[in-house]
């Protein structure tokens, strides 16, 4: 069979998939784009074309250099407390005890539940009035009275952050808890002869073997916190004082809530290239990983 038919009959095959993607991601993606480009509101009118109007002002505005600081500054701790607990929660779970099967089909629990859930869930704990933190800290004697964690500017971006870092360092945790599977036994073992202590049997053994599939996990979870939305719209909205609003929540609001369609196609744009540009630099950098462990 020729190699030009085997390559025919696998585009016929993929053509329903095409088909559908086109239909349901590239027509609206389109049609994003045109949009972008005019002053429509969400109802009402269809609007006139006004160039890169649009843009110019999303990226010139204070809310979208303030929103866009926040972003970041949520993905990069997030993310980073997530990659430190889920490998020292994969390592702890990687070593013979009783009990371990049980803890690691609990620490799944977090992750499995929906976002949706975790977030109530979270809105209850640091609830001002009869919240489990309060309570917890004033018994403790660290805290003289209840504290409305979410709703002051100071406190509300970490209390999301820890409620996030809650959610998805299970993910982490098992993809590096699947990685030290791979570890050989018997290198470990030499090392332990050598005199090697744990620090350096970490950083010499086991780390080589995390490095790419912790990689990968950084890359999800980056992409992930940086266009994250439905955990901070449903505990706080963005607010206090704006103060938690994340570059998807502003597109939601200059959509749908200021109703401008127009500006917030734009804005949405500008936050599709910035996850692009973050998952190619990303996939760059795996490469890069991947060649030099080869």
């Amino acid at each position: 069979m020729s190699g030009t038919w085997l390559t025919t009959r696998a585009w016929l095959l993929m053509l329903p998939l095409l088909v559908v993607m086109i239909s349901v991601i590239g027509w609206p993606l389109i049609d994003t784009v045109g949009l972008s480009f005019t002053n429509a509101k969400l109802v009402g009118t269809q609007g006139n074309f006004v160039g890169i109007d649009n843009y110019a002002k999303m990226l010139s505005g204070s809310n979208f250099q303030r929103t866009l600081i926040t972003t970041a500054w949520f993905a990069i701790v997030s993310v980073a407390a997530e990659m430190v607990i889920g490998v020292l929660a994969a390592l702890l779970l990687n070593q013979q005890f009783r009990g371990r099967t049980a803890l690691r089909a609990l620490m799944i629990l977090p992750w499995a539940l929906p976002t949706v859930v975790n977030a109530t869930l979270w809105r209850l704990i640091y609830n001002p009035e009869y919240g489990a933190l309060n309570a917890a800290l004033t018994q403790l004697g660290l805290l003289d009275a209840y504290r409305s964690w979410l709703g002051e500017p100071g406190t509300a971006l970490a209390a999301l952050i820890v409620a996030d870092c809650w959610k998805n360092f299970p993910l982490v945790a098992l993809i590096a808890l699947a990685a030290l599977q791979a570890v050989p036994r018997d290198i470990t073992a030499a090392s332990l002869v050598d005199g090697a202590g744990a620090f350096a049997r970490f950083r010499f053994v086991i780390l080589p073997y995390l490095a790419g599939p912790l990689m990968v996990a950084l890359v999800l979870r980056t992409i992930e916190a940086f266009k994250v939305f439905d955990i901070i719209w449903v505990m706080t909205r963005g607010g206090p004082a704006n103060s938690t609003r994340t570059l998807s929540i502003l597109v939601y609001q200059e959509a749908f809530s200021f109703q401008r369609a127009g500006s917030g196609a734009s804005l949405a744009l500008i936050v599709t290239l910035l996850v692009t540009l973050l998952a190619a630099g990303y996939a760059a950098l795996v490469r890069k990983t991947a060649g030099s462990a080869a």
